[in-house]
């Protein structure tokens, strides 16, 4: 078997933007596909005598064959290789081993492959199959690959498989708990919105699997993040925050923990209160309840602090703008103050107009000044330069979406899926 041509040579082929490259000879390669894996799963099938011919060569050329465009091939492939790696005992560990290399390229060289879905959807259905306990090679497989895979910017090409094994993991060893939450804590986007929503989907179905004990571990730093996400002010983060509160089992660990964790997301909750999004307003009067329903008290507590916090700020504040007021002051009634303005002025005004720029508003500001100091005046007329300069700039075209190509749509559609579940049987080590 040979590994299909690059179809997108002369191009980049970017997964999140571009249409998927369709084989030509499709046709002809899903007749070979489908032949091959009739065979895999025949009732006369014998691994003893395939195996010959289905050795480590082949399942190598079969695995660089997952980096094709073409989505159907690369289903064909997935369900083809969880065949063989289900009856060739023999090869299991070096398909993995391969599956590693595979990853660490993808990570640490070239950020590049179109099939990391479809292994990770291999993975999850060999993870489910792990024997108890865990081997150290297989957490060494979610520290150093699984883990690592959340940094990429194509996150969200694969991020639903990706999460799935992390949390089949977390079912099979819960004690993996704080050292997974803690990594998904440092690999947290600063300013990607979709990948902070990935981020919360994924915290959202670790959350649900952890035991009490291990929640305690964690809750404090993982609640410090959702009191970020809370007062973001891209509300599609703020609102899948909020939907926390929408999870009986979380919200049954919170209050099992409340002490603690109230005081910790109230001051997002209640700033939150003035978001610009009407619809989070809903959400975060409903989770201000669920607080108050909760621990009338301890609410009672933290509404009374917060406001006591936020009089604090507003005389800090208040101090702040006498101290500086102050200060104005002190420069106007300085005797070389009208010069000095006078002179900055018109340095200012010359520069900021350019070569196309009205001298005569310039000398007008400046006598204004002279006679009059007006910084109302001045900011409202520096405004209107930078808006007639503003002008001036081309405007740059950003990029559209592309058209999308009817006939590879409907090749899509019309393609059917090999095998919809994966099984695996038990490993026994």
């Amino acid at each position: 078997m040979s590994a299909s041509p690059a179809s997108n040579s002369s191009t980049e082929f970017d997964p999140e933007e571009d249409e998927p490259t369709l084989e030509a000879t499709w046709p002809h390669l899903q007749l070979v596909y489908e032949f091959f894996l009739r065979f895999l799963e025949s009732q006369d099938f014998q691994p003893t005598v395939a195996k010959k011919f289905i050795d480590q060569g082949f399942v190598l050329q079969l695995l660089d064959l997952f980096d094709s465009e073409d989505p159907r091939e690369r289903d064909f492939l997935k369900t083809i290789l969880h065949r063989i790696y289900g009856k060739f005992l023999g090869l299991r560990a070096y398909i993995r081993k391969q599956i590693n290399n595979i990853f660490f390229r993808f990570i640490f060289e070239t950020e590049k492959h179109n099939g990391i879905a479809e292994l990770l959807e291999i993975l999850g259905s060999i993870i489910n199959g792990f024997a108890l306990p865990l081997k150290e090679e297989h957490k060494t497989f979610l520290i150093k690959v699984l883990l690592p895979l959340h940094k990429l910017k194509l996150l969200s090409v694969y991020h639903p498989q990706l999460a799935y094994c992390v949390v089949q993991f977390l079912e099979k060893d819960p004690s993996l708990s704080q050292m997974v939450v803690m990594n998904l804590l440092k690999f947290w986007p600063k300013v990607h919105s979709s990948k902070e929503v990935m981020f919360l989907n994924e915290l959202e179905e670790i959350l649900d699997v952890l035991e009490p004990a291990e929640f305690q571990k964690v809750m404090q730093p993982v609640f410090r993040q959702l009191a970020r996400c809370v007062a973001s002010q891209h509300f599609q983060v703020a609102e899948r925050a909020l939907y926390y509160w929408n999870n009986d089992w979380i919200i049954s660990l919170i209050s099992e923990n409340s002490q603690i964790l109230i005081p910790l997301v109230f001051p997002a909750l209640y700033q939150s209160k003035e978001h610009w999004n009407k619809t989070i307003h809903g959400l975060i009067y409903n989770a201000l309840k669920l607080f108050m329903e909760m621990n009338q008290r301890l609410f009672d507590e933290c509404t009374q602090v917060y406001k006591t916090r936020r009089q604090t700020e507003k005389e800090k504040l208040r101090e702040r703008e006498t101290a500086w007021s102050r200060v104005v002051n002190l420069a106007q009634s300085n005797p070389q103050f009208s010069e000095l303005s006078l002179e900055g002025l018109s340095l200012t005004s010359v520069s900021s107009a350019g070569p196309a720029g009205d001298l005569a508003t310039a000398a007008t500001t400046a006598d204004d000044l002279t006679t009059d100091i007006d910084m109302e005046k001045l900011k409202a007329q520096a405004v209107e330069i930078k808006k007639t300069n503003n002008k001036e700039k081309p405007l740059l075209r950003r990029k559209s979406e592309l058209p999308h190509d009817s006939l590879t749509l409907k090749a899509l559609e019309n393609h059917k899926r090999s095998d919809p579940f994966l099984t695996i049987s038990k490993e026994s080590g």
